[in-house]
C-alpha cells in the first residue's frame, strides 16, 4: 500500500544551468528580461487606463493579458533571482505549491483568453456593425471572471494531485520554477493518473483552444479576403498580426512540453521551452502589440507629450 505522505519539507530548484561560471550571465539577463516585461506591460495597462480613445474590447483583453503577463512572471522569475543572490536555492514544500498553483493558474487562463481574443477579432472583422452589442463591457468582464475560475479551477486540480504524491529522497527539480513535469520525476509512487489529468487539461486548453483559434481565423481570412480594397485588407491583417505571433510562439511552446509521453520527457531541453512561454513571450507581448498597433503607439506619444508639457509647467513654477 502506497504512503501518500511526503518526507520531503524542501526541494532545490537547479535552476537553467548547473555550471557556476554562467550564473551570473543568467542572472542579469534574467533580470533585465523581467525588468523590461514589468516596464512593457505596466506601460500598456497604464495607457488603456487612462486613454478614452483604448476603451473597447479589444483594448480590455489586452490590458487583461498585460495584467496576466505580469503575474506570470512574477510568479517564477523573482524567486530564481533571489536564489542567485543569496546563494539559496531551496524552496519550501508549500511554497513550491504556491509557485506552481499560481504559475498554472494564471497560464491556464492566458490560453483561454488568447482564445477569446480571437473570436472578437473575428467578430470585428466580420460582423463590424453588431461588434459593440455582441462584445460589450459587461460581456468583458463576464468572460474574464469566466476563464480566470476555471483556470483556477484547473490549477487547483493540478496542485492538489501533484503534492499529493510523496516525495521520499530525492528533492532536486532539475528546472527554473516548481513545474508539473520535473515534479512528477521526483515523486516515489505510481504517477500515471497525474499523465493523464496532465495531457487532458492540455489537450482542452492547449490543442482544443488553438483548433478554436485556426477555425476563428478561417473565418477571418475569408472575411478579408472579401474586402475590396488592398487598404482595407491591410488594416484588417494588421490588426490580428500581433495575436497570431503570440499565439504561434505561446501554444508551441506549451504543447511541445505537455502533449508527449513521459518517456519523451527531457527535461534540459524543456527548461529552454518553458522559458519561451514562462518568460520571453510575456515579456514580447507588449513590444509585439505596442510595435505593430498604431492606436497604442499614438496614445503612448499623447501620454508622454502630456506628461512632458506637465513636467514644464511643473518646473516653471
Amino acid at each position: 500500500m502506497e504512503s501518500n505522505v511526503s518526507i520531503v519539507s524542501e526541494f532545490i530548484i537547479l535552476g537553467l544551468t548547473t555550471r557556476p561560471e554562467l550564473e551570473p550571465f543568467i542572472f542579469i539577463s534574467f533580470l533585465f528580461i523581467y525588468t523590461v516585461a514589468l516596464a512593457g506591460n505596466v506601460i500598456i495597462l497604464t495607457l488603456i487606463s487612462i486613454d478614452s480613445g483604448l476603451n473597447t474590447p479589444m483594448y480590455f483583453f489586452l490590458g487583461f493579458l498585460s495584467f496576466l503577463d505580469i503575474c506570470c512572471t512574477s510568479a517564477t522569475i523573482p524567486k530564481m533571482l533571489n536564489s542567485y543572490i543569496a546563494n539559496a536555492k531551496g524552496i519550501s514544500y508549500y511554497g513550491c505549491a504556491a509557485q506552481l498553483f499560481f504559475f498554472t493558474w494564471f497560464t491556464g487562463v492566458e490560453l483561454l483568453l488568447l482564445t477569446v481574443m480571437a473570436y472578437d477579432r473575428y467578430i470585428a472583422i466580420g460582423n463590424p456593425l453588431r461588434y459593440a452589442t455582441i462584445i460589450n463591457r459587461r460581456v468583458c468582464i463576464i468572460v474574464a471572471i469566466t476563464i480566470s475560475v476555471i483556470g483556477c479551477f484547473n490549477s487547483t486540480e493540478h496542485t492538489y494531485f501533484t503534492f499529493r504524491l510523496p516525495y521520499c529522497a530525492d528533492n532536486k527539480i532539475n528546472h527554473f520554477f516548481c513545474e508539473i513535469m520535473p515534479l512528477l520525476k521526483l515523486a516515489c509512487a505510481d504517477t500515471y493518473m497525474n499523465e493523464i489529468l496532465v495531457f487532458t487539461a492540455d489537450f482542452i486548453l492547449g490543442i482544443c483552444c488553438f483548433i478554436l483559434i485556426c477555425i476563428s481565423y478561417v473565418f477571418i481570412i475569408n472575411t478579408i479576403m472579401k474586402i475590396r480594397s488592398a487598404e482595407g485588407k491591410r488594416k484588417a491583417f494588421s490588426t490580428c498580426a500581433s495575436h497570431v505571433t503570440i499565439v504561434s510562439m505561446y501554444y508551441g511552446a506549451v504543447i511541445f512540453t505537455y502533449i508527449r509521453p513521459r518517456s519523451s520527457l527531457t527535461l534540459e531541453k524543456d527548461k529552454i521551452v518553458s522559458a519561451l512561454y514562462a518568460v520571453i513571450t510575456p515579456t514580447l507581448n507588449p513590444i509585439i502589440y505596442s510595435l505593430r498597433n498604431v492606436e497604442v503607439k499614438e496614445s503612448l506619444r499623447k501620454v508622454t507629450k502630456r506628461l512632458l508639457i506637465h513636467r514644464r509647467q511643473a518646473s516653471a513654477k
